[in-house]
């Protein structure tokens, strides 16, 4: 407990158990839900506990409401294993009348939700929990807040120390809370312990069909390859028959990224469709990511030294990881991300978009001042061509970046960050 390093998503969980009767906070294997949530718990029950397991799944078919039997809020870790507990529980929150009863956490979608007859709204506040943002594991400053970009008037200011190696390091990494207090190697290899523990069992858990092992590692390879672009599953296909022994259909590359997306391992971004004054067509489609760039070096099989010697791969992998920490923040903040791309080629990597409409325009480079004045060229042709007699202006246009010391406003508007100061 002592050694509980604060996460965003506490507060977030606070404010949702005094909102609701239950929260349902998803999320990754290894990405802090036991850790952080038992720091809100006045009890616990562990529905994985090899001890206690087969015993807590005949007392979910025979007697569910004797397992949320405790001091509130209780935490029901894994709740998943037995989808009868979530009827239970919606039963009791109705019963009791009360705000805070319970926790479930969930590192997958139930295989079969044939045992939930009802939805939950209203009992229930869903969460997502990622891994570590930098600023949760200590790396940015913090001294630009997200949060304050939406105010008027705010400017930026704040020094990274982040250079390219340590950032290389932190994209490979990742943010894995057991991993951040670990020496170099034993860090950098813990994602590679997760991807292996993906590849060999938890991504049967998602459907409950064994699947091919290799085939496995072969679709994640080409999804890291195709970080931050809109492939299709045809494309995904075609890359590894190009680039791996054996073959592969569109129809096995749909039902294995649909068992990573259910056990929170891949975290496609939403296109983006504002309201324009051109007749653009709007591309729909989602853009690849994995949750966390760690994933996404282990699939590949690389290091730190790897990125160094390929800055395009580096840039790619660098993105991953701004945009988990982009998502984490605006969770805090009622927000999303999308992208935008239209079919002049003019895109966007990342919008944050607020529930009261404010939103933000974020391009992400690795660095260097010509792809910085790119990245702000592209942000400024954008918000030309949105409508804003019919939508709100962006509230910031900002390049986000790795190599950089110092935040500051460029002449033109477009405020530059390192992402070693931001923030939630």
């Amino acid at each position: 407990m002592a050694d509980y390093k604060k996460r965003i998503v506490d507060s977030i969980l606070q404010d949702r158990l005094e909102a609701k009767g239950a929260v349902l906070i998803k999320g990754p294997k290894w990405c802090g839900k036991t850790t952080t949530t038992v720091q809100k718990a006045a009890s616990v029950l562990k529905m994985d506990n090899p001890e206690t397991k087969e015993q807590n799944l005949d007392m979910a078919k025979l007697n569910p409401l004797r397992l949320l039997k405790g001091d509130v809020p209780r935490l029901i870790d894994e709740w998943q294993l037995a989808p009868s507990l979530w009827d239970a529980v919606r039963y009791e929150v109705d019963r009791r009348g009360e705000m805070g009863q319970f926790i479930l956490t969930g590192s997958a979608v139930p295989p079969d939700t044939s045992e939930m007859t009802h939805s939950g709204t209203g009992r229930f506040s869903w969460l997502m929990m990622r891994p570590m943002s930098l600023y949760e594991s200590g790396e940015s400053t913090g001294e630009v807040s997200l949060k304050e970009l939406f105010s008027e008037g705010y400017d930026v200011d704040g020094e990274s120390g982040l250079d390219m190696d340590d950032l290389a390091f932190l994209v490979c990494r990742g943010g894995w809370p057991l991993s951040v207090d670990l020496e170099r190697k034993a860090a950098l290899q813990q994602a590679f312990d997760y991807y292996d523990g993906v590849v060999e069992s938890d991504i049967n858990c998602a459907d409950g069909v064994n699947k091919n092992p290799e085939r496995v590692k072969r679709i994640m390879r080409s999804l890291a390859r195709n970080q931050g672009t809109q492939a299709a599953n045809t494309v995904i296909a075609d890359d590894i028959m190009a680039n791996e022994a054996g073959k592969v259909n569109e129809d096995t590359v749909h039902s294995y990224i649909g068992a990573l997306k259910k056990i929170f391992v891949v975290e496609d971004m939403p296109a983006w469709n504002p309201n324009l004054r051109s007749k653009s067509a709007i591309r729909t489609t989602d853009t690849r990511y994995y949750v966390d760039s760690s994933i996404a070096v282990a699939s590949l099989g690389i290091g730190p030294d790897d990125l160094l010697n390929d800055l395009k791969t580096f840039g790619l992998l660098f993105e991953t990881m701004c945009v988990r920490d982009l998502r984490v923040f605006a969770e805090s903040l009622g927000g999303s991300v999308y992208h935008y791309r239209d079919n002049t080629g003019l895109e966007c990597d990342a919008v944050v978009h607020l529930r009261n409409g404010k939103y933000g325009l974020v391009e992400i480079k690795l660095g260097g001042e010509k792809a910085i004045g790119d990245g702000a060229r592209s942000l400024l042709k954008l918000k030309s061509v949105i409508d804003t007699a019919r939508m709100r202006e962006p509230s910031f246009m900002m390049v986000l970046t790795g190599v950089g010391q110092y935040a500051y406003r460029r002449e033109d508007g477009v405020l530059v960050v390192p992402v070693g100061v931001l923030k939630d």
